[in-house]
């Protein structure tokens, strides 16, 4: 009997996860949706096609600056771990570039980082939790005061529900970003704070469990994890070429292709400087594990915030779509690759081996 108790147990959260999953997905055509539903797409599409020559290179030239600032990242990461060459860092970041769009939150793939840096690198446990929990902690920290700076910019031109939801994943970044920088320092303190955020999330209605589990999914640290943390994390040989990396990735090449296909389709933004901060708040609802990813609530959060600020609301979808597939779900696809080669039994067998 207990192992038919135990079956059926099984079997309901597998039904329940299999229901959530078909939710999320109803979500993302949902938004997607909302997002393409004033679109002429057949006259957008002979737009498309006319753009000038110029324009497509420096679109093309933009995100190939762009993957070489994102690979960049984790360049400075492993290095100060010890010689790593591009390649490497390279296939990290697309694995769990990867990961993140076939799981409900990014928190997801920040959590699997460790078993891909272990795989890919000559790093032992404690040195790959150690290397990732300062990719999650710079990543969110970053994200969620870029984020912050956007909604003081633009949150009166925000419909109000757009406002909150940009409001909640902006501090789910900061409260994250402050977690794990804390608990990279001071592990008791982490803990206690941890306890609280799970309990101040798993209350709020209806997705109160998702967020406090996106809470549980950060790094846990060891005592050698942590020293391994607080060594990459205070070496500014580290710190600078990562944050340099991560403004590349998020603002500066993701704006500037934004600004380019608008303005090549005949649209304007104003002032043009702040466009990588809108982008970057607009973009923060990728945290939330709403959809896989964020696919789909990223089209719809970046299009509000546009159509908002000003443009026009049959270019915002368009641009933002092709900023979103260049930017997001072309190296999502191309990390299939690398993830395609990988043995994930013998990943998690490692993971769970070294965390024991």
């Amino acid at each position: 009997m207990p192992d038919a108790d135990g079956t059926d147990e099984e079997r309901g959260r597998d039904w329940r996860r299999r229901a959530l999953s078909v939710l999320q997905w109803a979500v993302a055509v949902g938004a997607f949706w909302y997002v393409a539903r004033g679109v002429d797409w057949s006259a957008t599409a002979s737009e498309l096609a006319t753009l000038d020559a110029l324009v497509v290179a420096g679109v093309l030239a933009v995100t190939a600056a762009e993957f070489g600032s994102r690979f960049s990242m984790w360049y400075a990461l492993l290095n100060g771990l010890g010689p790593t060459d591009l390649r490497t860092t390279a296939s990290v970041d697309l694995v769990i570039k990867f990961v993140n769009h076939v799981v409900p939150s990014k928190a997801s793939g920040h959590s699997v980082a460790p078993l891909v840096v272990r795989h890919y690198t000559d790093a032992d446990w404690t040195e790959a939790v150690g290397v990732a929990g300062v990719n999650t902690g710079l990543y969110a920290a970053l994200y969620g005061l870029v984020a912050l700076a956007g909604l003081a910019l633009f949150a009166g031109r925000l419909a109000g529900g757009w406002l909150l939801v940009v409001a909640l994943s902006t501090a789910l970044y900061l409260a994250a970003g402050a977690l794990v920088l804390l608990a990279g320092r001071r592990m008791d303190a982490a803990g206690r704070l941890a306890s609280r955020l799970g309990g101040t999330l798993g209350r709020v209605p209806r997705v109160g469990d998702r967020l406090a589990a996106v809470a549980g999914a950060l790094p846990s640290f060891t005592a050698d994890s942590a020293d391994v943390f607080r060594r990459l994390s205070a070496s500014p040989s580290v710190v600078g070429p990562y944050a340099l990396g991560w403004a590349g990735t998020l603002m500066v090449f993701p704006g500037l292709r934004v600004w380019v296909l608008l303005t090549a389709l005949g649209g304007e933004f104003s002032p043009a400087l702040a466009l990588p901060v809108v982008l970057v708040t607009a973009y923060s609802v990728t945290v939330l594990p709403l959809t896989p990813g964020g696919v789909g609530v990223a089209e719809a959060s970046a299009t509000a915030a546009l159509v908002g600020l000003g443009v026009a609301p049959e270019l915002a979808p368009v641009v933002v779509l092709l900023d979103r597939t260049f930017g997001v779900y072309l190296p999502a696809v191309l990390g299939w690759l690398p993830a395609a080669n990988l043995d994930v039994g013998d990943l998690f067998a490692r993971g769970e081996e070294g965390s024991g």
